[in-house]
């Protein structure tokens, strides 16, 4: 992940500075740095070879990427105004690093840590400035996924959530704040999903390979569109709320149980884009140019997947 973030960067015109603060001895780390830097010049040549950028512009980029070992990463983290933390997935792990990191950061400077498990209310413990602290947790390949999920511990400055949002806009990415929950927005969306995915394939409902043809062209290409909650609006909440009841009593599976602001958006009389609100306020726009907007999108990504076809 910190090597994709750091392509990021660089494309975006930044230096920035890979950090190893594993102790390691000279040859070691310089085969790190060696798998490190050819990982990211590897991205960039298929970036090269998809016309994104072209041969001097892939040679500037990796230019801009430094790498240091421990007995240097003070200098490196003296100079930084951000550092994202990427160490592996383990609280000891995550407490030595913020600890030696601690030491050197000049106190302006914002700590993200990459975590996709661990809470940030948790890891702020581990930082010497929790205001200046929050999770930035990246999409794999961090370098094409334009979304981060930033999320704030209750420590964290609103400033600092405002800064980090305005630096990732910056360089062309999509951030989203959500609280210290866990799972985040997506990881906590897509687990359902590939839970569901996986179970269908247990109970021989359908083959792998139908399956992730209708996710890809039934709901993938809709869902890059409308978001789960705008689709919520668009088809209309009540049809969630019938569906949802169907399907929890025909399978017996809790799971497929609408929550509750479900049941009170269909006694509201909130179904969405039909009534004028939803989750969303359809009241004050123009739906039938929002509507039309829509579909435009859609149109455009069926044509670019080939599946647009003319009238017979």
């Amino acid at each position: 992940m910190g090597r994709g973030i750091a392509l990021v960067f660089a494309y975006a015109g930044h230096h920035c500075t890979l950090i190893d603060i594993k102790p390691r001895d000279a040859d070691a780390l310089g085969r790190l740095r060696g798998e490190a830097l050819a990982a990211i010049d590897s991205n960039l040549q298929a970036l090269e070879a998809a016309g994104v950028l072209d041969s001097l512009q892939r040679q500037t980029i990796l230019a801009r990427i430094g790498f240091t070992g421990r007995t240097e990463a003070a200098t490196a983290l003296a100079s930084a105004d951000v550092l994202f933390e990427g160490v592996p997935e383990r609280l000891d792990a995550k407490r030595e690093a913020f600890a030696f990191a601690s030491l050197h950061l000049r106190p302006e400077a914002i700590v993200a840590s990459t975590t996709s498990t661990i809470l940030s209310n948790e890891l702020a413990r581990f930082v010497v400035r929790p205001e200046r602290f929050l999770n930035a947790h990246w999409l794999n390949p961090a370098f094409i996924v334009p979304l981060v999920e930033l999320s704030p511990a209750d420590t964290t400055a609103p400033e600092t959530v405002q800064r980090m949002k305005t630096l990732l806009e910056g360089i062309g990415k999509v951030p989203v704040v959500c609280k210290p929950a866990p799972g985040f927005i997506v990881p906590r969306i897509q687990t359902l999903a590939m839970n569901e995915a996986a179970r269908m394939v247990e109970e021989g409902v359908a083959s792998v390979e139908d399956i992730d043809k209708a996710t890809r062209y039934g709901l993938g290409f809709r869902f890059a569109v409308l978001g789960v909650l705008e689709f919520i609006d668009w088809g209309g909440g009540d049809i969630l709320y019938y569906a949802s009841r169907y399907l929890s009593q025909a399978t017996g599976q809790e799971r497929y149980a609408a929550p509750a602001i479900i049941d009170s958006n269909m006694r509201e009389g909130k179904l969405g884009l039909g009534s004028g609100k939803g989750f969303y306020d359809f009241e004050t726009m123009d739906r039938d140019a929002y509507q039309s907007e829509r579909l435009t999108r859609l149109l455009g990504l069926l044509r670019h997947l080939d599946l647009l076809r003319p009238p017979a």
